[in-house]
Order: C-alpha cells, then sequence, then structure tokens
C-alpha cells in the first residue's frame, strides 16, 4: 500500500484496537508487572526504591482524540493500572485530567512552545530560533502555570510534542527545558526525553501507525523478556475516529499554508 492509503486506512478504516490494549494489559498483570506512571516510576528512582517486580510505564500522549484516551484511561481501571497522560494546549479536558489525577494516574503537559511561536512567527530557519528564546520560555511559563492552576494539581513531569514544525526546522521542543532555571522555576523534576529517565528502562517501544504499529518490537513480544519498559502510545494509533482525524488533518493543512505565506 502507498503512504497515502496506509494513512487514509489508519485515520478512517482502522478497526479498533482497544481490544488488543486491553490484552497487553491483561498480559503484563498476569507477568507480574507494575503499570505505572512515569511521575511515580521516576519518583521512586530518585528515592532509591528497590521495584521487586518488572515495571510497564504508560506514557500517553494525547495529541488528538481525547474520547479514545478516556477509553483507555476506563481499561486501565479495570486493571489496575496507573499511567501518565500528557495534553497539548488543543485537547485540554480539564475535567478529564482531575479524574485521571483522582484516580492515582499522572495528568500533565504535552508542550510544543518553539514549534508554536515558530509557525506564530514565520520562523523557518533553525538558526534564528535562539534569539526568540527568552520569549518562548516565557510563553511555557504562563502556559504551564495556568494549566496547574486550573487542573489544582502539581505537575512535576511533562512530555515534549513533535509537530510536523520541529522536524522542518530541526528543533525540538524539549529544547526549551535544557534551562535548568526554567525547570526550577516550573517545579519539573523530569522531561520524558530526560536521559536520567530514559536510562532506567531496559527497552523503549513507541506506537506506529498501520502498517507498523510498533517500533522497534511489540510490546506483547517484550513483556516477560525485557525488565523495565516504557510504552508510549497515541490514542490515534488505536481507534479510528473520523472528526477528530479530518479536523486535525485539515488543521495542520492550514497550518503548513499559513506557515510558509507568514
Amino acid at each position: 500500500m502507498s503512504v497515502f492509503s496506509n494513512r487514509v486506512y489508519s485515520d478512517y478504516l482502522m478497526p479498533s484496537r482497544l481490544p488488543q490494549y486491553e490484552a497487553l494489559l491483561a498480559q503484563a498483570a498476569a507477568a507480574g508487572y507494575l503499570q505505572t506512571s512515569v511521575r511515580a516510576f521516576f519518583a521512586a528512582a530518585r528515592g532509591g526504591a528497590v521495584q521487586p517486580s518488572p515495571v510497564l510505564v504508560h506514557r500517553h500522549d494525547i495529541d488528538t482524540d481525547v474520547g479514545t484516551a478516556r477509553a483507555m484511561f476506563e481499561l486501565e481501571q479495570q486493571y489496575g493500572v496507573h499511567a501518565s497522560y500528557y495534553f497539548r494546549q488543543t485537547t485540554l479536558d480539564i475535567g478529564f485530567m482531575r479524574e485521571i489525577e483522582a484516580y492515582g494516574s499522572e495528568a500533565s503537559y504535552h508542550y510544543e512552545e518553539i514549534a508554536t511561536f515558530a509557525k506564530r512567527r514565520g520562523i523557518r530557519d533553525r538558526t534564528l530560533v535562539p534569539a526568540h528564546m527568552d520569549a518562548i520560555r516565557a510563553e511555557f511559563l504562563a502556559n504551564f502555570a495556568v494549566l496547574e492552576r486550573r487542573l489544582g494539581h502539581k505537575m512535576t513531569t511533562v512530555a515534549s510534542h513533535g509537530d510536523f514544525a520541529n522536524r522542518r526546522l530541526g528543533r525540538a521542543n524539549h529544547e526549551l527545558l535544557a534551562d535548568a532555571g526554567l525547570r526550577e522555576q516550573c517545579g519539573i523534576v523530569c522531561e520524558t526525553y530526560d536521559a536520567a529517565l530514559l536510562e532506567l528502562f531496559d527497552l523503549y517501544i513507541s506506537d506506529r501507525p498501520h502498517p507498523q504499529y510498533f517500533f522497534p518490537v511489540a510490546p506483547s513480544a517484550a513483556i516477560g523478556v525485557h525488565r523495565n519498559i516504557c510504552l508510549l502510545t497515541h490514542p490515534r494509533q488505536w481507534r479510528t475516529n473520523w472528526s477528530e482525524n479530518t479536523r486535525d488533518n485539515l488543521y495542520r493543512l492550514y497550518e503548513e499554508i499559513k506557515w510558509r505565506m507568514a
């Protein structure tokens, strides 16, 4: 299949993969894995706690489709699983985020201020970004403070979003948190791409669109083989949502045209 036909299948025709997600939760539970959030896992590691059981850390990046994220959350509750949910400005759902926190999972920020600033200002040259970092940091700080206040809970870990603008610029959003002062001001103890976190895992798996589904291996093949696993998932890869996917595809096209014309 072509790239285009694979995208159409993923966005509009793919059967729900939520039964596979439930099977994964059950498999990990049966194999004795503690299924937990980034926040809980990193806090335990920093505190020197020795975890006797293997660990599967669930990280959900809510790029789109809060409805499917909620369906995944409901499955996790059935199995006593905890996870981290990172929301973009465009997917914020404060009520749902509070439910996640009340259950004992983690709801936090999927930030993208470098990409957002570049698109808004029409910056397409990566060498021009550093000159604007003070303004970008100020924007992040304001957005973080507002979200934390609305959530009513301290956010201690955050996750960088990978936007098409980041790929074009060759600059990741997490470059923003190379600033130790900004981290301290926000009370952020861990960014999900920090080496201090990643080095704790034996294997890091990310879901992918059809037809690959996972990289580098399927989690079902890793459970029982690797002790500490991080699984990054995106709701869009697990259940099609015609309206959400169409809206997101059209908005991305609009953003790209506007960026090029700025």
